[in-house]
């Protein structure tokens, strides 16, 4: 499975945008898929997952209630809306996909095991 993130870039503070993860291989629709991030200085940090079928997702406390994640498996794409975008959520974003294993699998960065390559997002005050 190859990923690609798409659809970053500067906005001001208040703004939206929306993230972009291509997906190749045929089995791409049965991974669960996390848009994580990472602050300049700071350890990665989960921020939303989706299960293969889009039926489950989750979300890490910071972006509760401002960003949206969602899938298309006929376009191989998973998606994350962003809105009421803030300085603390400058940062470059991933995507990566895993197989679900126990419980909040989804927070457990170090296990997934595709990831693609990041894309900056900044937002201004």
């Amino acid at each position: 499975v190859q990923l690609q993130a798409s659809g970053g870039g500067l906005v001001q503070a208040g703004g939206s945008l929306r993230l972009s993860c291509a997906g190749s291989g045929r089995t791409f629709s049965s991974y669960a898929v996390a848009w994580i991030r990472q602050a300049p200085g700071k350890e990665h940090e989960f921020v939303a997952a989706i299960s293969w079928s889009g039926g489950s997702t989750y979300y890490g406390d910071s972006v509760k209630g401002r960003f949206t994640i969602s899938r298309d498996n006929v376009e191989n794409a998973v998606y994350l809306q962003m809105n009421s975008l803030n300085p603390g959520d400058t940062a470059v974003y991933y995507c990566a996909a895993r197989h679900p294993r126990g419980s909040n699998w989804y927070r457990s960065i170090g296990e997934y095991d595709y990831w693609g390559q990041g894309t900056q997002v900044t937002v201004s005050s």
